[in-house]
């Protein structure tokens, strides 16, 4: 099986890109987006996958040349939502909008930004920790409550700059909150772990226990097996009372 570094490579090849310089993708006038490494059209699936496989492109207007990445990446996004694939939860996105137009505004894309470099690294982690313990054996659940946790966490964050939108903000105010919000990361983020090698751990133990039940079974089953070490089987038995037998009968001919 292809490693996932081999599948972003082949897919970075298939994309046009050689990892040193950004796709240019261009939108026309008919909505059409076209990749101008390979000379061939694409859709907004193949721009969400170039995204997963880590290939940078740019995507601009083809007719006035404007940068339009952003509205392109946003309607990715939607066009992902819309298939069911909720990532952004709605009081999460209720406070994200209420930030447009505020004073804060010039701030929330750098903590968004900071904030997913936090958990990307945090998820890494625990895939690391995952691989180093149970090899492939991976316990979804639990990576799908890490993540939630963190999404909490970001939208805790969040609510941390509501005070300061209303009113005259105090000299290092957001540093804190910033520094404050890194630490509440951290926590979590070790927890989260602890959590998932304890669980590891037991579930180890219980395979453990479970494999030595099996064998002390199958050694039963094979002790009481007709025709085993621990005793004769009806056929055996009776083929030793009849040699009997064929004994006294030759004594008493003689």
């Amino acid at each position: 099986m292809a490693s996932s570094e081999e599948r972003k490579s082949k897919s970075r090849s298939s994309a046009g890109g050689d990892g040193n310089e950004k796709i240019v993708i261009k939108k026309y006038a008919n909505r059409r987006l076209y990749n101008t490494a390979t000379s061939s059209y694409v859709t907004l699936d193949h721009l969400c996958q170039m995204v997963k496989d880590d290939v940078d492109f740019v995507v601009y207007d083809a007719k006035t040349g404007e940068d339009i990445t952003r509205p392109v990446l946003t309607q990715i996004i939607v066009e992902e939502e819309s298939k069911g694939a909720n990532l952004l939860p709605i009081n999460f996105l209720r406070q994200l909008i209420g930030f447009y137009g505020d004073s804060m505004q010039f701030m929330v894309p750098r903590y968004l930004e900071h904030m997913m470099g936090t958990f990307a690294a945090n998820q890494e982690r625990i895939r690391q920790s995952m691989q180093e313990t149970m090899g492939n054996m991976f316990p979804f659940g639990n990576l799908e409550e890490v993540g939630r946790q963190n999404m909490a966490m970001m939208e805790q964050a969040m609510k941390m700059f509501a005070p300061f939108s209303g009113g005259a903000e105090r000299p290092g105010q957001a540093e804190e909150a910033a520094k404050h919000a890194k630490q509440t990361a951290t926590k979590e983020a070790e927890e989260s772990l602890e959590q998932l090698q304890r669980q590891v751990e037991q579930l180890r133990g219980e395979l453990s226990e479970m494999s030595q039940k099996a064998e002390e079974a199958a050694k039963r089953t094979a002790s009481e097996a007709p025709g085993s070490a621990g005793g004769k089987s009806p056929k055996a038995k009776t083929s030793g009372a009849a040699k009997a037998s064929g004994r006294k009968t030759a004594g008493r001919g003689s």
